[in-house]
């Protein structure tokens, strides 16, 4: 039978590295075997969840190009895929579990049970529920009933052992004694994390679970349910966590944890895709660059390694500088063209007649661009006037005496030369010699004239791609400067 897999945020944050990972794992595992991709939503937590979020979650996995078969906004036979519209299914299940004598009414308040905890804890014991109500008598639980008390339903946690086998970590075992009777639907009639997910995953036919590790501990309860509802148990994976570079799980305090603000600082989906792809998961041999198809065709649980994976992003940068190389031409101009209309620097003309001059600066600018802005940024000479000089630059690089007259005699010599790199830059040496001036007073000036800034791409290649005219236009602008400082 195909797979049939799913992915489950909670819509209570944004879609972060470590989700979007896990969605990725599944919607790999799901392509390579044919099977289904399912998207539900868990917003059962009311207070902390929002469309926005929701919004966000999807909006983070459609950039990553990771599409479902079944969920919010496709639709499919086993829905609703929200849990907040299947609450009826949750609670009916619960007294099911109690009529089957799976489970039993809990009346112990809050109060009750935080007096019995602190009192075990100042004898410096750890505490589970004691099973209070387990046993209450029939006319008793019929008593409390009718008064309406509130109350808990709790799962009857047999003696014994529970094991499963992990498709990465391999056979892992739970003892009972380690269980307490835990909660499946609390007194306000919401499910708890365990029923609610059961519950869905056997109404959706799931038949693999992966996700990340710190569910390990949920798994013994979770198979308990299944087998209380004579429902056939899925397999489980359960996938590294991801840590940050200093070996502690990753958080904001690493830099950006949502996957679209990873959009918004300029890294391209695909190079995301690739990158977390194998953020604990290995094709099995020394490749790293891989398309999406390949990925797909190469990817196995078996893969999955079972240590953690840690989050470098020096190899992210490195990925993102790798998958911009392989870009087509017009792949990378609708890439760059709403960043640099947002810029102020897109002319229709680079889709026209400046496109071959476009894509000359561009190919100037990809050895040094990692990531989307950089292309903005470094391209900014090219595209557009520079609008002030540095002041910095101007003070550090604009003081040597007689530099408008240098500069002038510079613009006088460009203007009669052929506007090739060797050219311009053996000219601006002769102009130098002959005006007894390193070459580094010129080289220096004329590079804050054309960009505004000390740093700049090549000098020369840049004259060359700039034309006569600009080149002209601006060591004018800089030597009027000069004189009226």
């Amino acid at each position: 039978m195909a797979p049939r897999v799913r992915f489950a945020p909670s819509p209570t944050g944004y879609l972060h590295v470590g989700g979007a990972r896990t969605a990725l794992f599944n919607w790999l595992f799901a392509r390579r075997h044919g099977g289904v991709m399912v998207l539900r939503i868990e917003d059962t937590d009311v207070e902390r969840s929002s469309d926005e979020m929701v919004t966000g979650i999807l909006d983070g996995l459609r950039w990553l190009g990771i599409d479902w078969d079944e969920g919010p906004e496709v639709g499919g036979g086993h829905g609703p895929y929200f849990q907040s519209e299947r609450l009826d299914r949750y609670r009916a299940t619960a007294e099911r579990l109690v009529a089957e004598g799976h489970a039993y009414y809990c009346y112990c308040t809050p109060e009750q049970l935080n007096q019995k905890r602190e009192q075990a804890q100042a004898r410096g014991e750890g505490w589970t529920y004691d099973r209070a109500c387990r046993d209450l008598p029939d006319e008793e639980i019929a008593r409390r009933e009718g008064e309406r008390q509130p109350r808990a339903i709790r799962f009857k946690v047999p003696d014994g052992q529970t094991e499963f086998t992990d498709l990465v970590r391999g056979r892992i075992v739970f003892d009972h004694a380690n269980l307490e009777d835990f909660v499946v639907l609390r007194s306000d009639s919401h499910p708890t994390y365990h029923l609610s997910v059961v519950v869905d995953d056997v109404d959706m036919a799931i038949t693999h679970v992966v996700r990340g590790e710190d569910h390990i501990s949920n798994t013994p309860k979770q198979v308990l349910l299944y087998g209380a509802l004579g429902q056939p148990t899925p397999a489980f994976a359960h996938v590294p966590l991801i840590l940050g570079p200093d070996k502690k799980r990753l958080s904001k305090r690493h830099g950006a944890t949502s996957v679209m603000e990873y959009e918004r600082i300029g890294y391209l989906p695909e190079a995301m895709f690739n990158f977390l792809a194998l953020l604990g998961w290995s094709p099995g041999d020394d490749r790293e660059l891989m398309t999406r198809d390949e990925l797909v065709a190469a990817f196995s649980l078996e893969g999955i390694s079972g240590g953690n994976a840690v989050f470098n992003p020096e190899k992210l940068d490195w990925f993102n500088h790798q998958h911009l190389l392989r870009l087509s031409d017009d792949e990378l101009l609708d890439r760059l063209e709403p960043r640099l209309a947002a810029a102020g620097l897109w002319q229709h003309t680079f889709r026209g007649a400046e496109r071959a001059w476009f894509f000359k600066v561009v190919d100037q600018l990809r050895p040094r661009c990692k990531k989307l802005p950089e292309f903005v940024e470094q391209g900014r000479p090219f595209f557009g006037e520079p609008d002030a000089y540095d002041p910095d630059a101007v003070a550090k690089r604009l003081g040597e005496p007689g530099l408008a007259d240098h500069m002038r005699a510079l613009a006088a010599a460009y203007a009669g030369c052929a506007f090739d790199e060797a050219t311009l830059e053996q000219v601006l040496r002769q102009v130098a010699e002959s005006r007894g001036v390193k070459a580094g007073v010129l080289i220096h000036a004329t590079r804050i004239a054309m960009t505004g800034r000390m740093v700049s791409p090549g000098l020369f290649e840049m004259l060359s791609l700039l034309g006569k005219d600009r080149v002209e236009r601006r060591i004018e602008r800089l030597v009027t400067f000069l004189e009226e400082k």
